[in-house]
């Protein structure tokens, strides 16, 4: 079947209020999930105490989550089409929900491993699917936009909650409470979810290809989790293999899709350059935003010495903005055309992270605030115009793969922005860094480390400790503007690459 298969796929015809009242339902699970993957870090030393995990243990319990997700998004969104997208939604849903309770309770450091595994697969389950019903609700293209533009704002906005909720809920209760949290959040979701979404599937899917499946996880597993181990211990021979295994298993699984009849993933796509250029701006938009974020909290809390709560409440701006596209998103397509308009979102990105470069050295916040306003209306205007460029690409009854490909984009440039920018702004700090000859070994070990750890070993109002501050600053000011520069270029690609007709 071509590009623009007229199948009907959705069981019915979805009235207008109802359409958005099943958006709120899509909106509640991308919301909760979004929250799920940044709230667990501040209950770290929590859950340290109390269940003693091993260094390689506590790796385990943050890492295997990301790793299960990214892994199995092309292939749960290849069985949301076959099956049916709402029941995959659903069962996602309560799977997520048990695995959070189980989780919750874990009584030691494997169980909650297990768990954060299982959290990930149900979470693989749960986020093409909301994708791919959009797809499938919203036949206009204008109104299809919109509602994007609400998943991306649920999206960005649960990602800056997290911290929130998990800094509330572990001022007031264990920290088994950051998982137990989901669990009544996925009743309500259940409950109209069963009523209002509509289901929809691929007609005629073909034979699903295990081997296919096997080697999509093959390649983006050990390359997650290359990138991952890279950030954490540099290169080394962990590193080098997972990144061998993953372009072999890459490039098996590209040669199979070629030749398969019906394949897991339409190789084909990427020879489109609006396709292969709306994924590609995708990636770098969450690259940029993701790998300045996670730092940008390092920054406010150990340079500029805020608590955690402080730290959240101050890259809100972002967040904010980020919502904010909603508003402006149909109008700016309307005049620019996508391609145009994503070019501009991620300029407004570029420029607000060279922004960012400046205020960080500046001795108020206004400043800082500031400059994120157009770092998160860029990429809230990006992202919203990527996928839905990416999703509209293929006919309805693929949305559910295509919408595997956005997210997978997503979580790759979330990966690789903190391990890219990261490696980056820890190789400047320790360049920034002049130390006394005297200090002893083990001082300017953990000195050079990190500034957490010089933090540690140093006297808080001392010249060494304010000295540090200042190479960490210095270090996120040029991790900046690098980011502000690969940013522009993606905007070069997309204005090129993007078709720009206007509505």
């Amino acid at each position: 079947m071509g590009l623009h298969d007229p199948t009907p796929v959705v069981t019915g015809t979805t009235p207008h209020r109802r359409r958005w009242a099943a958006l709120g339902v899509l909106v509640i699970a991308i919301l909760l999930l979004a929250i799920d993957g940044t709230v667990l870090y501040l209950a770290v030393p929590a859950l340290t105490q109390d269940l003693s995990p091993n260094a390689t243990q506590i790796l385990w319990i943050g890492d295997v989550y990301s790793l299960a997700l990214a892994g199995l998004l092309v292939t749960a969104g290849n069985l949301a089409d076959r099956v049916g997208r709402k029941k995959t939604l659903l069962v996602g849903a309560v799977g997520f929900g048990l695995a959070s309770v189980l989780a919750a309770y874990a009584p030691n450091a494997g169980t909650l491993i297990v768990a954060r595994l299982l959290l990930g697969v149900a979470a693989a389950t749960i986020m093409p699917s909301t994708l791919s019903i959009i797809r499938n609700l919203f036949t206009d293209a204008r109104e299809r936009t919109r509602a994007i533009a609400v998943w991306s704002a649920a999206f960005a906005g649960g990602a800056a909650l997290g911290p929130l909720v998990g800094g509330f809920l572990l001022e007031h209760y264990w920290w088994g409470s950051v998982f137990l949290i989901n669990v009544p959040v996925m009743i309500v979701l259940l409950a109209l979810g069963a009523i209002l979404l509509p289901e929809s599937s691929d007609p005629s899917p073909g034979r699903f290809d295990l081997l296919s499946a096997a080697l999509s996880m093959a390649a983006v597993v050990p390359f997650v989790y290359a990138v991952k181990d890279l950030a954490k211990s540099g290169p080394d021979a962990v590193t080098a293999v997972s990144l061998v295994a993953a372009v072999v298993a890459g490039y098996l699984f590209a040669r199979r899709q070629r030749r398969l009849a019906t394949p897991l993933l339409d190789i084909s796509l990427f020879r489109r350059p609006a396709f292969s250029g709306a994924v590609l701006a995708n990636f770098v938009a969450v690259f940029a935003l993701t790998g300045l974020l996670f730092f940008f909290s390092q920054y406010l809390q150990l340079a500029r010495e805020y608590g955690p709560l402080r730290a959240g409440l101050a890259e809100l701006p972002a967040t904010i903005a980020a919502i904010g596209a909603i508003a402006v998103v149909g109008l700016v397509v309307a005049r620019l055309g996508a391609g145009r308009a994503i070019g501009i979102g991620l300029v407004l990105t570029a420029l607000g992270l060279v922004a960012v470069a400046g205020a960080e050295g500046a001795e108020h916040y206004l400043w800082l605030g500031l400059a994120l306003v157009p770092i998160g209306l860029g990429v809230g205007i990006a992202q919203t115009l990527t996928v839905d460029v990416v999703v509209s690409a293929v006919p309805p009854r693929r949305a559910g793969a295509a919408s595997a490909v956005s997210e997978t984009a997503y979580e790759l440039g979330v990966a690789l922005g903190i391990a890219v920018l990261g490696s980056l702004v820890t190789f400047l700090y320790r360049a920034n860094l002049t130390l006394p000859r005297g200090l002893p070994a083990g001082d300017r070990t953990m000195i050079e480390d990190s500034l957490a750890s010089a933090l540690t070993v140093t006297p808080p109002d001392s010249a060494l400790a304010h000295h540090a501050r200042e190479a960490f600053t210095a270090a996120m000011q040029t991790t900046s503007l690098v980011a502000a520069a690969i940013t522009v270029a993606a905007a070069v690609v997309a204005w090129r690459t993007i078709p720009s007709h206007r509505a």
